[in-house]
């Protein structure tokens, strides 16, 4: 636990009905994963608007940090190869 009276806060993550991506939805605090997944449902899914609930802990994500954008993000950008207009699609396939 963190500090004498908080519970160890837990990340949720909730997919709709037709089967989309898990999307973040918001925290919720609790002692075990199964007294998280159930205040999730309780806060987050009243409504049965959701299939499918993940919680994870807090302190288990790591982030990139904002300050980094331009460092750790920068490798990528030096390999034009990887944009689309390098390559031609096949006479019959659609493209968006």
């Amino acid at each position: 636990m963190t500090g004498d009276t908080q519970l160890p806060l837990w990340e949720v993550f909730l997919q709709p009905p037709k089967g989309g991506a898990h999307e973040h939805a918001g925290s919720v605090h609790a002692a075990t994963a199964e007294q998280a997944l159930q205040n999730a449902r309780d806060v987050y899914a009243r409504r049965g608007e959701t299939v499918s609930i993940w919680v994870v802990p807090s302190d288990a994500i790591t982030a990139s940090a904002p300050d980094d954008a331009g460092p750790f993000f920068d490798p990528g950008n030096d390999k034009p190869y990887r944009h689309p207009q390098f390559y031609k699609a096949p006479r019959g396939v659609r493209v968006f």
